[in-house]
């Protein structure tokens, strides 16, 4: 008697896959990615790599990068991938669990560079299978941005603010990992290197390693030690970094890029 023989279904690649989502020729589609997902300050080629790192977080999250959902900044082997202000929008209001957004301002409200502004945004996200919801406030100071160059924390520091806050919120609602806003990709990559995201990216930082790094950064600033800046940031992967780079004021921020630059000669 002869066997059955049980056919394994041959596996989609992500790339054929993404081709057939959005109607694109598959040979022209990582070509095509390449031109118009990246965001670069130099005309270096785009590895296959870097791209299909792209496309893993994009398929994770389901957003088009053809529609500037996700796109990605390249950090020598490894990516920062962005997520537009529709594509944050977009996957918190598709979540099921999602049951109502809130935001709080401060009573108290200062100047920024011509404009009032609100001491701190909150942000309260409901999920329908939770009895408490998730509260998060983000305090101004710690999010603002300062440029040499007139930029959205200039002209509109208050959506900026509120954006951030949902952000934040969103991330422990929903656990959104790995991805980040335009604002924050930047600081990462003044940060230092980055590394290929993972299929699953997060970060878990204790507190013992936040104090540790915190002290460490504070004291090579003090000594204007470009050199160990740098050094210091490549140890981290990209999320780690994100979370470490929040402890940061923007005065401070601003120190250590101008220090790392200073190392790197340019």
């Amino acid at each position: 008697m002869s066997a059955n023989l049980v056919k394994t279904p041959k596996r989609q690649s992500l790339v054929t896959k993404f081709a057939d989502r959005y109607g694109v020729d598959p040979d022209k589609m990582l070509a095509t990615l390449k031109a118009t997902c990246f965001r670069q300050k130099d005309n270096k080629e785009i590895s296959n790599e870097q791209m299909m790192a792209l496309l893993v977080v994009a398929d994770q999250y389901k957003l088009n990068p053809f529609t500037k959902e996700i796109f990605a900044f390249p950090d020598k082997t490894g990516i920062v991938p962005v997520v537009g202000v529709d594509g944050w929008s977009r996957i918190i209001n598709e979540n099921p669990a999602l049951n109502g957004i809130e935001f709080h301002y401060s009573e108290t409200t200062k100047q920024h560079k011509g404009k009032t502004i609100h001491d701190w945004i909150e942000c309260v996200i409901h999920r329908k299978d939770r009895v408490e919801p998730t509260i998060v406030r983000e305090f101004f100071e710690e999010v603002v941005r300062e440029l040499d160059y007139k930029n959205p924390w200039d002209t509109h520091p208050n959506r900026m603010h509120r954006h951030k806050t949902l952000i934040q919120c969103a991330r422990i609602a929903f656990g959104f990992a790995g991805i980040y806003d335009e604002d924050e990709a930047e600081r990462i990559i003044e940060m230092g290197a980055a590394e290929v995201i993972s299929v699953h990216p997060g970060a878990s930082v204790s507190e013992e390693l936040k104090n540790e790094v915190h002290d460490k950064t504070l004291l090579l600033i003090e000594n204007n030690d470009g050199q160990g800046l740098l050094d210091l940031s490549k140890q981290y992967d990209i999320d780690t970094q994100a979370v470490l780079n929040r402890m940061f004021n923007s005065a401070q921020r601003k120190r250590i890029k101008e220090l790392q630059d200073a190392a790197n000669g340019k």
